[in-house]
């Protein structure tokens, strides 16, 4: 019996990683193999592979839409594979996996290294947001608490004070440079990290925030990768001088200045006048912007069209831009909501499986995981995906017109009492859920 084992890992860790992880299992246990699958989730390493266990494997499958280590896996034949693959054809990768041959999967760890600056910019990017998430949804929640006591209690001190110092002096002043310093980690491995960080904390010195986080990660990476092939021709003993001195100093060095007299003040100008241009949207153009977000958030059900309007909205509110947050939350909520909805509704429309899993729809969508709605589109995507985005582009739209504000970035049901006028922020997201489950039966009656 052919054994295999597999690591997935998607930018959020919350969803994806288990759903592939899951799919996998099943897929092999159905084709008669033998799996074990390691999660990277944002509780950190799961099920973790074994020495034993990845020498005694046929294969490796790495199901990913972040930067995964492949060094412990040099040797062995490895299929890469988006962590949606995973999911939607599980028994493919499978088979893959198990029919391949080595001189035409295997990837020594050398290889991968000389092929990760030309791959993968997604990827870089959801690897330094899925390390800087869980910053940002603390800080936010704790921020939001915060203000639960006043607007401008925190100046007073006391709890409040403190509050808003862990969120906002804590957690939010390192959301940026943690996420330079894996963009540049997941370019360059190790040797990144310290340039990025350097220069996302710049970044956000200058006033670039977000967008100049991004710059300085990926500037880090590649100029660490361009001192690692400058530097490749010096004799032996100068190896333990490279990762602890010459690339530390030269590549923090060269992006700190790059970030101070080149990059920073045009991105921050950039930034200040998105911010100016958000802060001015009313009626028409607010509800143009929800709506485009509300399509984004449903289009792929967390993944990457998903995955950067939930950045877009995380960096406004590092900006201090907080409404599409809101509008970006309720459009994330509303489909696995609205399909949880129609199979109550309208029952006869949906199978025993699918009216099982809108069971589990209603927790995911309380609690603002969109990939609740992976499962019913995946058995009829030609229905549902266009009844979700339609479902969504009202509630964000909805939300946006009703000027909600949210300074938590995660949450869901959980952290609606911090909203700005939370029961319109309510009513938005019960008519996108409500225009979901309707459409969605619609459609369906004209399939028969």
């Amino acid at each position: 019996m052919k054994k295999l084992v597999a690591v997935t890992s998607c930018p959020t860790g919350i969803a994806h990683t288990y759903m592939a992880a899951e799919s996998l299992e099943k897929a092999a246990k159905e084709l008669g193999y033998t799996i074990k699958v390691e999660t990277q989730g944002s509780a950190g390493a799961e099920n973790v592979l074994t020495e034993e266990e990845i020498e005694q494997a046929h294969a490796v499958i790495i199901a990913a839409a972040t930067n995964v280590a492949k060094d412990r896996f040099e040797g062995k034949t490895i299929i890469e594979v988006g962590i949606s693959e995973a999911i939607k054809n599980p028994q493919e990768v499978i088979k893959k996996a198990v029919e391949s041959e080595k001189k035409d999967f295997v990837k020594t760890v050398k290889e991968v290294k000389e092929k990760r600056p030309k791959t993968g910019f997604y990827k870089h990017l959801m690897t330094g947001v899925s390390n800087m998430i869980p910053l940002v949804v603390a800080g936010g929640i704790i921020i939001a608490i915060s203000f639960a006591f006043g607007y401008d209690a925190f100046q007073e001190g006391g709890l409040p004070g403190a509050l808003m110092d862990i969120g906002g002096g804590g957690a939010f002043a390192l959301m940026i440079p943690i996420l330079a310093g894996f963009i540049a980690y997941s370019i360059a491995d190790r040797p990144g990290l310290a340039p990025g960080l350097v220069g996302g904390l710049l970044a956000a010195k200058v006033g670039a925030g977000f967008l100049g986080g991004i710059i300085a990660g990926f500037l880090a990476g590649y100029i660490v990768e361009f001192l690692k092939k400058l530097f490749s021709g010096l004799p032996k003993w100068a190896d333990g001088l490279k990762p602890v001195l010459i690339y530390p100093l030269l590549s923090v060095l060269a992006v700190g200045l790059l970030m101070i007299y080149v990059i920073g003040k045009p991105i921050s100008y950039v930034m200040d006048s998105l911010t100016l241009w958000l802060e001015g949207l009313q009626g028409a153009n607010a509800a143009i912007l929800g709506l485009v977000l509300g399509l984004m958030m449903a289009f792929d059900m967390g993944g990457p069209v998903n995955k950067v309007a939930y950045a877009f909205g995380v960096g406004l509110i590092e900006a201090g831009v907080t409404a599409p947050m809101a509008a970006i939350m309720a459009a994330g909520m509303t489909p696995p909501l609205g399909l949880a909805l129609a199979t109550v509704l309208f029952k006869d429309k949906f199978n025993q499986e699918e009216r099982e899993a809108g069971k589990a729809a209603w927790v995911l969508g309380i609690s603002f995981i969109t990939e609740g709605a992976i499962p019913f589109a995946a058995a009829d995507p030609l229905r549902v995906i266009p009844s979700i985005m339609a479902g969504s582009a009202v509630a964000g739209a909805l939300s946006m017109i009703f000027g909600c504000t949210l300074r938590a970035p995660h949450g869901g049901i959980f952290v609606v009492p911090f909203i700005e006028k939370p029961f319109m922020y309510l009513i938005a997201l019960a008519i996108g859920s409500v225009v979901t489950a309707f459409l969605v039966s619609s459609l369906k009656a004209l399939k028969k």
